[in-house]
């Protein structure tokens, strides 16, 4: 199969770039790592289907690409990166997206289209269904991500309807595991990098706001599964793990695992950062047969391990 991978170089778009070249694939992997990391490349020179192309979305791209399946996932993805990035954000989810659109009709490629679970804002539905349409707050702090995935996935629809693509959404919930930058700001890699020197581990709110944490490789699967689907009965769908944790829960575990002391700094929560979020993951166990297998402690206890290997540390 001959792929291309926008946001090649972050931290999902690594990960699902290694699995589709390691199963024989050729892949265009795309990105200009105003978030990703160029170590997450270190030693894909060997496969002979890894082309990669530095670039902006946006503007570099590759008008002769020839593609059976485009990945869309370039996109700042934590609230530090689209925060200092908000004009970015914006731009790769309309006119980044419109390009990958472009090309799914000129190459007649499948689109896979990288959404949020953010789309669903604070949520007065739980869990959340596909069909669920969201209470988001379009012109608060998180509004540049929330709102440019929602104008993404109106993209992606418009050209399904207007040229006939075939372009499915994946609403992703969180997601953790090796090759998350510990210094984006979300909870995982912030929370063990903090354990690992026995630093208080920083809380913002109550920490009783729950989150759902699928393990990187699970998440990759499943979007691997519904790529390859010759024909999709959703065009959207959630994935994620259904297992609603607190955010205190999930520190306790880590300090468990890195035997560090459990103390707090609490901070006063982040505008808008939502009290629950849990996928309703009906579709994806239907259509694709698939549901999150790593369970969180096995999966935590593998991304401590990567961040001691490479030596993470915050501070």
């Amino acid at each position: 199969m001959k792929a291309v991978v926008t946001g090649a170089g972050g931290f999902l778009g690594s990960t699902l770039l290694r699995r589709l070249l390691e199963r024989g694939d050729e892949v265009l992997a795309i990105d200009d790592f105003s978030t990703g990391d160029r170590a997450n490349w270190n030693g894909l020179d060997s496969y002979p289907g890894f082309h990669p192309l530095y670039g902006d979305v946006c503007e570099t791209f590759a008008p002769s690409t020839d593609a059976d399946v485009i990945f869309h996932l370039a996109s700042p993805a934590s609230p530090v990166d689209y925060a200092e990035l908000p004009i970015r954000t914006l731009r790769v989810n309309s006119l980044g997206t419109e390009q990958c659109c472009r090309l799914a009709v000129d190459s007649a490629a499948r689109l896979i289209y990288a959404s949020t679970s953010e789309i669903y804002g604070e949520p007065a539905v739980h869990p959340q269904p596909e069909s669920y349409w969201g209470n988001v707050n379009s012109i608060g702090e998180r509004s540049c991500y929330d709102e440019g995935k929602r104008y993404g996935e109106a993209m992606c629809t418009a050209y399904v309807r207007r040229y006939g693509i075939d372009a499915r959404i994946v609403r992703i919930f969180n997601t953790y595991g090796p090759r998350m930058r510990i210094d984006d700001g979300r909870l995982v890699p912030s929370l063990i990098a903090q354990a690992i020197i026995g630093a208080p581990l920083t809380i913002y709110g109550t920490g009783r706001q729950t989150r759902c944490l699928c393990y990187v490789d699970d998440l990759v699967d499943g979007i691997l599964r519904y790529a390859d689907l010759d024909r999709a009965p959703y065009s959207v769908m959630n994935l994620g793990n259904d297992e609603e944790v607190s955010v205190k829960q999930v520190a306790g575990m880590i300090a468990e695992l890195c035997d560090a002391p459990l103390r707090f700094d609490t901070r006063p929560a982040r505008p808008d950062d939502p009290t629950r979020r849990r996928p309703d993951l009906t579709r994806a166990r239907e259509a694709i047969d698939w549901q999150p297998r790593t369970s969180l402690r096995d999966g935590l206890a593998q991304t401590i391990a990567w961040q001691r290997a490479v030596g993470a540390t915050l501070l």
